[in-house]
């Protein structure tokens, strides 16, 4: 291709950066929390609303940034996210009190909403097909680094730091990101569209309701009181956005894009894997400290595993994909991925860490193989023009899929935690582990962790079936072809969309 940019490899830096300092900031949160909320005086729910807020902003508005990236252009919508973020970041070391925390945390939502579509969107852009395959193998591979390292930065910055480390570590990754971006990256844009205000707002509301239901079904349960309300909003306010998308002149988000095969197939695996895998840093984190005892730093060091094998199925997965193509890759990983759960199915409270070390290892592997070619069969359906807004429909269908996961494996294992506690245990040792950790009774500390370990078997029982389930369905949705060809009709569909 002759027009690739001379800088293109420099810009994968950039990106990488961009999206990797949003998995490290969230990543790293959740060990600051307790150090956190102990220092603000936060109540219970005002924890929830710190780690929340960020997550509601961000899913809601996604699709909206994705639209004004291709509008507006995408290094000017990424680095204005940046600057956002990195200003946030920057308040939230002042901040003293737990709403000050909420609404810095809330910037930030509407930061990297702005930057995660535009990273995935110039990466489609800047590379093309011979080389979109290994950037995006990179892209994904610093992301799963970032996921794996932030739990042992946040141990480190915590015990020799206060909690506003955590926040403080963004602004120079900020700052290097902006400053290359806009001395090395092209704007890209697609050709001018009229605004669509109502789809924006309807994606905004529903994405938000649909989340929000999402995080509060283990406390309210899924269809009583205001979780019913709150999830007839998002049916509601969704159902709303596909008619109005499907019906106007200039719509925001090209949902003919479900059209095609390898799109929908992409996206329907990605939704399912995430719901499998959503819940797992979760439950292991709490495995690892709470039944094994080990310290946060400790516990970070543990997914290990996980990180050296994702680069190897990173690394190895585009060339293979060259050769078999993105359906088989991505059933192969699926499969390696199901063993991992499978495997941890028979963990108990005096197992130690050799079973899981074994497992995390197949999980990192399966998803280096599956996840890069999940996105690369999604993303490569979809024209440069509408890069913006097709990598922000990719973006959202993930996070939708990992608080699914979150919600539903949290809630097996909160439910199936306090049925199997004694009856006569302590009301907040059945709540939670931390809870009966925190009693210091040794006999309660012991059913507590027999009771973790059974419930946490079970839960992953159910991830292992929510992996098998997306990987059949990527076998019958996906192609098997090593190229990926748009059918003409989807193809003149979208030329006028």
């Amino acid at each position: 291709m002759e027009n690739r940019s001379p800088h293109r490899w420099w810009i994968l830096v950039v990106l990488c950066l961009s999206s990797m300092v949003l998995v490290v900031d969230s990543m790293a949160l959740t060990v600051a929390v307790p150090s956190m909320t102990k220092d603000l005086g936060a109540s219970a729910q005002q924890t929830q609303w710190i780690l929340d807020s960020y997550i509601l902003v961000f899913a809601g508005l996604l699709l909206t940034s994705g639209s004004l990236g291709d509008r507006f252009g995408r290094r000017r919508v990424m680095i204005t996210g940046l600057l956002l973020f990195g200003a946030a970041s920057l308040a939230a070391v002042f901040c003293d009190n737990p709403g000050e925390v909420i609404a810095v945390r809330v910037a930030m939502g509407v930061g990297g909403a702005l930057i995660m579509p535009s990273t995935l969107s110039i990466l489609i852009t800047v590379f093309d097909d011979d080389e979109r395959p290994k950037a995006m193998a990179a892209w994904s591979s610093v992301s799963m680094l970032g996921l794996v390292g932030s739990p042992v930065l946040g141990g480190v910055l915590i015990d020799h730091f206060a909690w506003h480390a955590i926040f403080l570590i963004n602004v120079p990754v900020v700052a290097l990101a902006v400053a290359a971006g806009l001395l090395l990256m092209p704007e890209s844009k697609a050709p001018w569209q009229k605004p669509d205000p109502l789809g924006a707002v309807l994606s905004a509301t529903g994405m938000t309701a649909l989340v929000w239901w999402i995080i509060e079904i283990p406390e309210h349960g899924a269809f009583e009181g205001r979780s019913l309300v709150t999830v007839g909003i998002a049916a509601a306010a969704l159902a709303a956005f596909v008619v109005w998308e499907n019906t106007t002149s200039a719509p925001m988000v090209p949902l003919v894009l479900f059209k095609h095969r390898d799109f929908t197939g992409g996206s329907v695996s990605l939704a399912l894997v995430q719901i499998g895998t959503g819940g797992l840093l979760l439950v292991l984190t709490q495995y690892l400290q709470f039944v094994l005892g080990y310290s946060a730093i400790k516990a970070g060091l543990a997914f290990l595993p996980l990180a050296v094998t994702a680069l190897i199925g990173n690394a190895s997965g585009a060339p293979l994909a060259a050769k078999i193509g993105n359906r088989y890759l991505v059933l192969t990983g699926m499969l390696v991925m199901a063993s991992c759960f499978a495997l941890l199915t028979t963990v108990d409270a005096d197992s130690g860490f050799t079973v899981p070390a074994v497992a995390l290892g197949l999980l990192g592997l399966g998803a280096g193989l599956a996840m890069p070619a999940a996105v690369g069969a999604l993303m490569a359906t979809i024209p440069a023009d509408k890069a913006g807004v097709g990598s922000a429909l990719n973006d959202t269908i993930q996070q939708a899929g990992t608080a699914l996961g979150i919600a539903i494996l949290g809630s097996l294992l909160t439910s199936g935690y306090g049925n199997d506690m004694p009856n006569d245990a302590p009301a907040q040792a059945k709540q939670s582990i931390a809870g009966a950790v925190a009693n210091g009774d040794p006999g309660l500390v012991h059913a507590a962790r027999e009771a973790f370990a059974g419930s946490m078997s079970t839960t992953f029982a159910v991830s292992a079936l929510g992996v098998l389930a997306s990987a059949a369905l990527a076998t019958v949705l996906l192609r098997g072809g090593k190229q990926i060809v748009t059918e003409p009709q989807v193809e003149a569909e979208l030329a006028n969309a």
